[in-house]
C-alpha cells in the first residue's frame, strides 16, 4: 500500500518547482518526440503529441531526451533527425530541411526547448531508438567525426544547418537497439572531449536494455564516465513486471555496474518503464502505485537509483482507457513525497512575493481541491509493531522506533532500518497525521502575511493557507522542517 506525505498536502497551496538535480534520487526522465500515442491511438488527436514546451510547464519532469536522430549520414553527408512526422508538432523530413541534405530544419521548436532549459529541465538529443537502422558507425574514426557533427549542430558548436536554430541543448542520450557495438565508446569519449571546460553542463546518458551487459551501449558505458542510464525495464525478461522474481529482475546488476566499473561512480541508474500499456509490447506494463512501490524498493536498498524514466511524453499525457491520464504525476508524486530524494533543491511557488532587505510582503490564494482519499504516509493507526519472532510477507507494514516500515520482500527477523534493507521508511509516526486524509470542497481562501519572515512564521503561515483548503491536520513544525530544506531562511 502507498501513502502520500504532507508534500502532498503543500501542493494544494504553493507549486514548488525543482530543477534537475543529478544528485537527487527522484529525479523523472520522459522522452519527447516520437508521438508514441498518436501512433497507438490515431483516432484520438486532441491528445496527440504536444510541443515540447507543453511538458515543461509543471515542476513533474526533469529530463527530456528528445527523440530521435535515427540515421547518422545520409544527404549531404550530414544525420537524420525525425521527430514524429504524424504528430502536428512534429520535425522531420516532410516538415522541411536545409538545402542539399536530409536533416529536418525545425527552428520553431527552439523558443519550446529554451522555456524547457529556463524552467530548470534538461534537455538532450537522442540517438538511435528502435528503428534507428541507421544509426551505426563503421569505425572508431567515423564515430569521433559525427561527434563533432553533433556538438556543432545540436551542442556548443556553430553550424549552418543547426535544428533548433540557436537553442543549445544539454547533451546526448545513446539509446541504440541494434546494429553494431562499433564506435559509441570513441562517440562518447569525443563528446566529453569537445564539452570540456564550456561554459555549461554537458549531460551524457545511455538507454541500455534491461538485460546485463548491454549488447549496444556496454563498451561505451564501461569505458567513459556517463552521467546516468536509463535502463529500459520493459520489453525482456527483465522488466519492472518481473520485479518479483529475482531470477529475471536484475537492478543488482546494473547498480553493481554503477559501482564498480563505470568510469564514473557517481553514475545514476534510472528504472525505465512505460507510461501506458500501448507503450510497450503486451504484458511489460504496470500502473504507477505498483512501479511507485518497485521504485521505493529499489531506492532504499541500492544507491546507485537515480529516479524513473517514462516512455513517452505522449504517453504519460494520454486520456484513453489504455493510458494513466498524466502517469508522470503519478510517480513522480510517489517518489517525492515518499522522502529519501537527497540532493539539494531550488524552488519556486504560486505565490507572488516583493521583498525588501528582510521584509517580505506574501498573498497566497489557495483554490479548494478533492483528492482521492489514501492514509497519510506515517499513519500507524491500526499497523502492529515490528516483532522478530514474526516472518512478514513483501508490502506488509509494521511500526518500528516510532516510524511507519514497508516491506520490499518476505523476511524473517530482518530488523527495519538494518543492513538486510528489505524494509522502506514511510516516515515517522508522531509527526503526520494519523488517519485517512482527504482533501474537502471549500471556498477560494486568500490568506495574507506581512512583515519579516523567518522559517517559523513562513511554516505557520503555510499551514494555515492549507488549512483553510483542506481538511487534513498539518502540523506546523514539519511545514517548517519541509520549507528549511526549501531554502527559507
Amino acid at each position: 500500500m502507498l501513502s502520500s506525505s504532507v508534500f502532498s498536502v503543500l501542493a494544494l497551496s504553493a507549486v514548488t518547482v525543482f530543477g534537475y538535480d543529478p544528485t537527487r534520487t527522484d529525479n523523472l526522465a520522459v522522452y519527447w518526440g516520437q508521438n508514441s500515442y498518436g501512433a497507438t491511438n490515431p483516432s484520438d488527436t486532441a491528445n496527440w503529441q504536444q510541443t515540447i514546451s507543453t511538458y515543461c510547464q509543471d515542476s513533474y519532469i526533469d529530463f527530456i531526451p528528445i527523440a530521435f536522430v535515427d540515421i547518422f549520414v545520409s544527404t549531404g553527408g550530414l544525420p537524420d533527425l525525425n521527430l514524429a512526422n504524424a504528430s502536428p508538432f512534429s520535425c522531420s523530413a516532410n516538415s522541411g530541411v536545409f538545402a542539399g541534405t536530409g536533416l529536418a530544419n525545425c527552428q520553431d521548436l527552439a523558443a519550446g526547448i529554451e522555456a524547457c532549459q529556463a524552467a530548470g529541465k534538461v534537455v538532450t538529443i537522442s540517438l538511435g531508438g528502435a528503428g534507428g537502422a541507421g544509426a551505426v558507425f563503421t569505425s572508431d574514426a567515423e564515430a569521433v567525426t559525427f561527434a563533432g557533427t553533433i556538438w556543432d549542430i545540436f551542442l556548443g558548436g556553430s553550424s549552418t544547418t543547426r535544428p533548433f536554430g540557436a537553442a543549445v541543448l544539454d547533451g546526448v542520450d545513446i539509446d541504440i537497439e541494434g546494429g553494431s557495438p562499433t564506435g559509441f565508446a570513441a562517440f562518447a569519449a569525443e563528446i566529453r572531449t569537445l564539452s570540456a571546460g564550456a561554459s555549461k553542463s554537458y549531460y551524457l546518458t545511455a538507454a541500455p536494455q534491461c538485460p546485463y551487459p548491454d549488447a549496444y551501449v556496454g563498451a561505451a558505458i564501461n569505458a567513459v564516465g556517463f552521467d546516468a542510464v536509463f535502463v529500459q525495464f520493459y520489453n525482456n525478461y527483465c522488466g519492472v513486471n518481473e520485479f518479483s522474481d529475482p531470477q529475471d529482475w536484475d537492478f543488482s546488476s546494473w547498480d553493481t555496474w554503477a559501482k564498480t566499473v563505470s568510469p564514473n561512480p557517481n553514475v545514476k541508474v534510472f528504472i525505465g518503464a512505460p507510461a501506458a500499456e500501448l507503450a510497450a509490447n503486451p504484458g511489460y506494463y504496470v500502473d504507477a502505485a505498483t512501479l511507485g512501490s518497485i521504485a521505493l524498493a529499489t531506492r532504499a536498498q541500492y544507491s546507485s537509483f537515480g529516479g524513473i524514466m517514462l516512455w513517452d511524453a505522449s504517453q504519460a499525457y494520454g486520456t484513453s482507457s489504455l493510458s494513466n491520464d498524466r502517469f508522470d504525476i503519478q510517480i513522480k508524486n510517489i517518489i517525492t513525497t515518499a522522502g529519501g530524494g537527497g540532493g539539494t533543491t531550488t524552488s519556486t511557488t504560486t505565490t507572488t512575493s516583493t521583498t525588501t532587505s528582510s521584509t517580505v510582503k506574501t498573498t497566497s490564494t489557495t483554490t479548494s481541491t478533492t483528492s482521492t482519499s489514501s492514509t497519510t504516509s506515517g499513519s500507524c493507526v491500526g499497523v502492529t509493531a515490528w516483532v522478530s519472532t514474526v516472518a512478514f510477507v513483501g508490502g506488509s507494514e509494521v511500526t518500528y522506533d516510532g516510524d511507519l516500515w514497508q516491506s520490499t520482500e518476505w523476511s524473517d527477523d530482518e530488523v527495519p532500518g538494518g543492513a538486510a534493507q528489505v524494509w522502506v521508511n514511510l516516515g515517522a509516526c508522531s509527526s503526520l497525521a494519523a488517519g485517512t486524509a482527504k482533501a474537502s470542497p471549500g471556498p477560494a481562501t486568500a490568506v495574507t502575511l506581512t512583515g519579516t519572515v523567518g522559517a517559523t512564521a513562513v511554516a505557520s503561515f503555510v499551514a494555515t493557507a492549507v488549512k483553510a483548503s483542506a481538511s487534513t491536520a498539518v502540523e506546523t513544525g514539519k511545514v517548517k522542517e519541509i520549507l528549511g530544506r526549501l531554502d527559507f531562511k
